[in-house]
């Protein structure tokens, strides 16, 4: 259970980036302040054509008075009960902190094996990828670290990719103290030969697709209840807060990232993330206030 009064983060006062001592005060981890470097960026019309667009904004299927026009009085009505009842079922997936483990055949059938021997002890570092991790797009970017083949609808094209400065070098140390885990809302014949060229340390130990999201009103939500992990034990780092919306006590946001060469946020995130790994449950300090 979360404590009635959360422990609160509070921001670095300076754009200094240090490892926390978390022996002086172990009540404070501080996280860093995101990087906000707009050098060198490629033109907008480079950066459209997003492969990870699948994210949508909480209750952007909501009905609402102004297009009642549309309706007549019953279909009106109808919609608004409808409405109703999937803003009750939203807020009692947010009190339960998600759906929970997925039965299937009567059986509990989390989305991860059970956790290997060596990761006993370590707690659940889970990422997302697009924006966070990296950048891709359909259109041919020049300074492009990569391309990838994808096949759609039996025709082929080329992703072209940008590695978030940093990616490889903050994979390898959440490697070392994490059961880290790629949690994405895009389908696995894009994502997974992505992760093959990014993840050159092998750091990732499971990989989760767009059909292990929780179809929410739309939304891809990355439902950390059905990992099969404690959850006082999960942290997620995600661009999107729609994705985290059953367990945003459980989140690290991170700014959305497409092609700031100078952008240093993963990299920051390394001695938050190492000093937050021996903490018993990560929610206290990880509590935003809404």
């Amino acid at each position: 259970m979360i404590p009635n009064a959360p422990i609160v983060i509070t921001a670095p006062s300076t754009p200094a980036y240090n490892t926390f001592d978390l022996d002086a005060d172990p009540e404070t981890v501080i996280p860093p302040t995101p990087s906000k470097g707009t050098a060198h960026l490629l033109p907008v019309d480079e950066t459209e054509g997003v492969t990870s667009g699948a994210v949508q904004a909480p209750g952007s299927t909501a009905i609402d008075d102004s297009d009642r026009g549309t309706f007549t009085d019953d279909e009106f009505h109808d919609a608004k009960e409808e409405d109703e009842h999937i803003d009750a079922e939203e807020m009692r997936l947010i009190m339960n902190c998600g759906s929970g483990i997925p039965i299937v055949d009567g059986k509990p059938k989390p989305l991860l094996p059970p956790i290997a021997e060596r990761h006993k002890g370590r707690k659940c570092l889970v990422l997302d990828m697009d924006e966070t991790l990296l950048h891709s797009s359909f259109k041919l970017m020049p300074q492009h670290d990569f391309t990838v083949p994808v096949e759609i609808e039996w025709q082929w094209h080329n992703a072209y990719v940008l590695k978030r400065p940093g990616v490889e070098e903050f994979l390898r140390k959440m490697g070392e103290i994490y059961e880290v885990i790629v949690y994405t809302a895009s389908v696995s014949k894009y994502a997974d030969p992505v992760l093959d060229k990014v993840d050159v340390h092998k750091a990732v130990t499971h990989r989760l697709f767009r059909e292990s999201c929780y179809n929410h009103r739309g939304n891809y939500v990355k439902d950390l209840s059905m990992l099969g992990r404690p959850l006082d034990t999960c942290i997620i780092l995600d661009n999107s807060p729609a994705s985290y919306l059953f367990n945003p006590t459980n989140a690290v946001p991170v700014t959305t990232w497409f092609n700031d060469p100078l952008d240093t946020e993963l990299t920051d995130l390394i001695g938050f993330l190492t000093d937050l790994a021996p903490v018993s449950d990560v929610r206290p300090l990880l509590a935003r206030d809404c």
